[in-house]
């Protein structure tokens, strides 16, 4: 540790390269309970939503964009929008996440009135639109980010996802998603976005192009942030899924990514919440995250179509990612994107699908 008690990036690199694997991993688990002793382990009933996959961006990595023009592009009608989030809230749900791509032809006003007419009709709370989407945005309609961010709060967006963050390091980012935007830019939509009260997550996508020496960079500039503004709620980290994509890699292992995780909690001490990530690595490996540094389990996922678009759909139930919570010894519990408990202990039954 370092004089103040924080890991160093030196400290960071030797755990990485050098730590046994499971010593690190009961590190990583012990800097879990001192931030929470109870046995709980939280997650979150939602939908993804694309309410588009049209985009300009062409990002190597991604198999799930169309550009304008294609024969399968598409834009949600409002009908079809609004059957989706009532079965999410028949559900049980308390979410959405609304993400699509950088498409050419929607104005801002298009995003707003969206929102407007989820807000209008059903109680749910809005997650939405990553930062390089408001840079868009913004570029888009030649005003600043932070005016992108109030337009949208005001029509209704609650919280922001920390999508596109990927590496945040511009050399990875000028190969595998150059049109997307830079990473002071994506670090700069958020620090505004907490001035302006908003909550975000955090993200990293990595086992690309990247090397052990940018997923720390990327892991330090978000706990700076983080001592700035205090606004993430969470840290994601995910693999590359490279099936139907422009970069040829084998999948990051289970062991990598249970690494990747451990020195993520260990590094980002200011985060409160890491998300073990069973979508892109399966509810085994995920179970094994919770005692990795993990205490939350993310998402139902009652609809993902990005990653299924790579080749990799897992799929679980309300009931399934409880039992596999309480099999490990812990307590599940719906929560809020905030992190607020919903309902009772596990016991009570709260919090299931109805």
């Amino acid at each position: 540790m370092s004089e103040n008690g924080r890991i160093s990036i030196e400290q960071a690199r030797h755990l990485y390269a050098n730590g046994d694997f499971y010593s690190l991993g009961r590190k990583a688990h012990e800097a879990r309970l001192k931030k929470h002793e109870s046995p709980i382990v939280t997650y979150v009933v939602d939908r993804n939503i694309n309410y588009s996959n049209v985009c300009v961006c062409g990002c190597r990595f991604c198999a799930f964009f169309r550009p304008p023009g294609h024969g399968e592009a598409y834009v949600l009608g409002r009908e079809e929008l609004a059957a989706k989030i009532e079965e999410t809230v028949k559900l049980g749900g308390t979410q959405i996440l609304l993400q699509g791509g950088h498409h050419p032809d929607l104005p801002l006003s298009f995003y707003e009135d969206m929102l407007r007419f989820i807000k209008s009709g059903y109680p749910i709370h809005i997650h939405a639109f990553s930062p390089p989407e408001i840079v868009f945005l913004a570029d888009m309609e030649s005003i600043g980010t932070g005016e992108v961010i109030a337009r949208l709060r005001s029509a209704g967006l609650d919280s922001i996802p920390g999508g596109g963050a990927e590496i945040l390091v511009d050399s990875v980012r000028s190969r595998v998603s150059p049109r997307k935007c830079t990473a002071a830019q994506w670090l700069a939509v958020m620090e505004e976005a907490h001035a302006q009260g908003l909550r975000t997550t955090a993200t990293m996508m990595f086992g690309h192009e990247e090397t052990v020496e940018d997923r720390l960079t990327h892991l330090f500039a978000l706990r700076d942030l983080q001592d700035r503004t205090g606004g993430f709620t969470a840290f994601i980290p995910w693999t590359f899924q490279p099936q139907n994509t422009a970069i040829d890699r084998e999948p990051e292992t289970a062991v990598s990514y249970l690494r990747l995780l451990a020195v993520s909690r260990l590094v980002l001490d200011n985060f409160d919440n890491i998300q073990a990530s069973w979508v892109t690595m399966g509810p085994k490996v995920a179970q094994m995250a919770l005692f990795f540094g993990a205490n939350d389990f993310g998402s139902t996922m009652i609809e993902e179509n990005v990653v299924a678009a790579a080749g990799v759909s897992f799929r679980l139930s309300i009931e399934e990612i409880r039992r596999i919570i309480e099999s490990a010894g812990f307590e599940p519990r719906q929560r809020t994107m905030a992190y607020e408990l919903i309902g009772a202990g596990a016991g009570d039954g709260d919090g299931q699908a109805r």
